[in-house]
């Protein structure tokens, strides 16, 4: 049996031999050759956009926690989520920084089950309608042929994970788990008050990404038409959410590799684009690292929760 840690560790491989074989694959003198022009005032805009993020997925997870009565100061909130997004790059796995900041705020609420499904779901829900955005974008592109492989895929990976859900309910210790989650999904995400809540911010989320990945393309001197590159963005930022790489390296690549294959394009470009918006993510959460001493914590102490969402 793997331990964690040896898991986090073998996704870290994992991200160095598919970096490598891109490197083989594309040669290294193609990237240099784009990189040469690469253009500041659109690498300023990428990261002027990307910093501020942290703090619509702050106030998100603060929502989740609210939704479900826990209670998450919003200047707490913004420094375990810029703790937590510098963990997340510079850790093997991924998700370090989500497990940090969930189990700081579970040590400091009555209610930790409940902070910790806070983390989760505020994570599950940006990459569900992420992946939403994905599949509704897909016509936009000229290369429909994507569809073919795309869809088929992402409809088999959702089958599978309802089958491992519906063997997991079999267990009495996993069904009476899997009750409790979904009712606290039902609270922060799905009801009417929720709902109309969280989907604007995931929206906006999603957007400011695109955003990023957008700026990225110009600052390589790239004038492929945004409509065109609209739904190759959506399908790498999806590849780049999947815990199977350290901090989504080599698994966006080659997924932005293959997609501009797809599409018609060369895919030293879509490697080009994909390096600079993983440059791009980190500095801007060595950036919000740099904050954290001038962003103060409330008081953390147990109050009455309230029942609209805010703490």
């Amino acid at each position: 049996m793997i331990s964690r840690t040896g898991l986090a560790w073998l996704r870290a491989l994992a991200s160095l031999l598919l970096l490598g074989a891109l490197f083989v694959w594309i040669r290294p003198q193609n990237l240099l050759g784009m990189l040469q022009g690469l253009s500041l005032p659109w690498l300023g805009l990428a990261l002027s956009i990307a910093i501020p993020q942290v703090l619509l997925s702050a106030w998100r997870w603060r929502l989740t926690a609210g939704f479900l009565g826990v209670v998450l100061p919003f200047r707490r909130a913004l420094r375990e989520y810029c703790l937590g997004n510098l963990l997340n790059q510079v850790l093997p796995g991924g998700v370090a920084g989500d497990v940090s900041r969930a189990w700081r705020h579970a040590r400091h609420t009555p209610a930790p089950r409940e902070a910790w499904h806070a983390v989760l779901i505020e994570r599950a829900t940006g990459q569900g309608v992420l992946l939403v955005c994905a599949l509704l974008a897909l016509p936009l592109t000229p290369a429909i042929g994507m569809a073919e492989g795309v869809v088929p895929a992402t409809v088999a990976l959702i089958a599978l994970v309802a089958v491992l859900l519906a063997v997991a309910s079999r267990v009495d210790t996993f069904a009476a788990a899997l009750r409790r989650f979904s009712g606290d999904i039902a609270r922060a995400v799905l009801a009417r008050a929720a709902f109309a809540r969280q989907l604007p911010l995931s929206l906006a989320l999603v957007f400011s990404y695109v955003a990023v990945f957008l700026c990225c393309v110009r600052a390589l001197g790239v004038e492929t038409p945004a409509a065109t590159l609209l739904p190759l963005a959506l399908w790498v930022l999806v590849a780049m959410g999947l815990p199977l790489s350290f901090a989504g390296w080599g698994l966006r690549e080659g997924a932005a590799a293959g997609l501009w294959l797809l599409a018609g394009m060369p895919a030293a470009e879509g490697l080009a684009i994909s390096l600079l918006y993983g440059v791009v993510v980190l500095l801007s959460a060595m950036a919000g690292a740099c904050v954290l001493p001038l962003i103060g914590e409330e008081d953390t102490r147990p109050r009455e929760p309230r029942s609209d969402g805010q703490g």
